[in-house]
């Protein structure tokens, strides 16, 4: 294929799919896949690893929210570049080859993606147990059964998948921004945001606070690459695409430093201190409690219960899109490559991802088996902002868009991030960094067997037809 046409075929917007993801239905998936239980709890070890001063851990939210915004502009740059379903499997596949692009699809299929889908839905079982008495079988029940009711809803279509996110996302949405609100305005206190306990630390000692603590915003604003694996059914693209990525990034990282300093003004400090020491991290919880007494313990469940609901359909919507693009390359198994003849979805690779999630949900090493591709995980998105470096190299004259802001400076900020964590995994934890490896490792192996000769007569197929 020459790169004229290769480059006509990766920015044509022609789709079996359906466009009919809204700017709105866009900024749903991100946002609600971010933002789940995590808001209630995560902001008491983003205190703790900044040495448990207000002021530094509000300004830690915002440097990971300005990470998590330059990684959204790179994904920006890259959708609406190339709107194709699949996600960053379709980024690496262009600029490293299709091995690299198949072991990190094979690492989401088997355990990433479905991993999260069977968290979600446990976690989403355990906060209906919170408000009423579920034993431990009829939660495994009802988060079987959530999984199945949502990818029916998907394999419906589209549309109904991303209505449906529309409402739970404004629903969810509710208890939390009463909580903000009220936190804001009715709240007592009067943070001292200047002060830092104990002793002054060093510059370098102040440094590494700042580094640890962002790793563990990092972990709230997870989910915010989701969007681009519906590339294909969202409407206008090249416009949706980033615009979605950067309002829904923005929006929820000032949510979460509105919602934090709102904790500020309602707990007093001798209290969070005494909170996080005995390991009681619900800081959100507390602050629901003493603004609104009993019902604060409602309010807060229904606000996870909504969150968790909203995560999970995002999850099942998005994920098995990757699987439709490989397998539509010659490099997975040819009938997740299939749409439903009516309703245009994915509905193989959206049931096989199901059955998958079920599996690990019956599974008793859930967290074992996510854990060891959490280091692949991050190669992998360091391997894609900084194919974007590479894309502009291999094509010069597609059409952009968009472009990451202040290019390359925030690509080589990023990717010396990832570095960092890297190294930090391979440290602290090497020997779930060698059984990480197996995964994709094994990934190359089953390609090489069952995979490659398909997709290089494809390959070779669609050369003969572009002469």
């Amino acid at each position: 294929m020459t790169t004229s046409s290769a480059a006509r075929n990766l920015q044509s917007e022609a789709t079996e799919m359906r466009r009919e993801v809204t700017l709105f239905g866009g900024i749903s998936v991100l946002a609600g896949i971010m933002i789940g239980s995590g808001i209630f709890y995560i902001g008491a070890i983003v205190l703790q690893r900044a040495g448990m001063s207000p002021g530094l851990s509000l300004l830690v939210w915002i440097i990971g929210g300005l990470v998590t915004l330059l990684s959204g502009i790179c994904f920006a740059e890259l959708g609406a570049m190339i709107p194709k379903a699949g996600g960053y499997y379709v980024y690496l596949r262009e600029a490293y080859g299709e091995r690299i692009a198949f072991m990190c699809g094979f690492g989401n299929f088997t355990l990433s993606n479905p991993g999260s889908i069977a968290a979600l839905a446990v976690a989403f079982a355990a906060a209906l147990n919170s408000l009423w008495t579920i034993d431990p079988v009829a939660q495994k029940v009802i988060a079987i059964a959530t999984v199945v009711l949502l990818t029916l809803i998907n394999i419906r279509g589209v549309a109904l998948g991303s209505r449906l996110q529309n409402v739970f996302m404004v629903l969810k949405m509710l208890p939390i921004l009463l909580i903000l609100f009220a936190g804001l305005f009715f709240g007592t206190e009067s943070p001292d945001l200047f002060m830092i306990p104990g002793e002054m630390p060093s510059f370098g000692t102040l440094m590494s606070m700042i580094g640890f603590a962002v790793i563990a915003t990092l972990w709230a604003y997870e989910g915010w690459t989701n969007l681009n694996n519906i590339a294909e059914e969202i409407k206008n693209p090249k416009r949706n695409i980033p615009l979605s990525l950067i309002l829904a990034i923005t929006g929820v990282a000032l949510l979460y430093v509105l919602f934090n300093y709102s904790i500020f003004r309602v707990v007093p400090y001798d209290k969070i201190v005494e909170m996080v020491d005995s390991g009681n991290f619900y800081l959100g919880t507390e602050a629901a409690n003493m603004l609104f007494g009993s019902a604060g313990m409602y309010i807060v469940g229904a606000a996870m219960i909504l969150a968790i609901f909203s995560s999970l359909n995002g999850c099942v919507l998005a994920f098995p899109r990757m699987y439709y693009a490989m397998a539509r390359d010659g490099a997975f198994f040819k009938p997740f490559g299939k749409l439903h003849p009516t309703y245009r979805t994915p509905m193989n690779a959206q049931i096989a991802s199901a059955c998958l999630a079920i599996v690990l949900i019956m599974s008793r090493t859930l967290g074992e088996l996510t854990s060891l591709v959490a280091l692949c995980g991050m190669i992998f998105h360091g391997m894609t902002f900084f194919s974007v470096i590479i894309l502009r190299r291999k094509y010069p004259d597609l059409e952009r868009p968009y472009k990451v802001w202040l290019y390359p400076i925030p690509i080589l900020l990023i990717c010396a991030i990832m570095i960092g964590l890297i190294a930090n995994t391979i440290v602290n934890d090497p020997f779930t960094v060698v059984l990480g490896f197996i995964v994709p490792l094994l990934g190359l192996v089953i390609y090489e067997i069952m995979f490659r000769k398909n997709h290089d007569a494809l390959v070779a197929q669609q050369n003969k037809d572009a002469q």
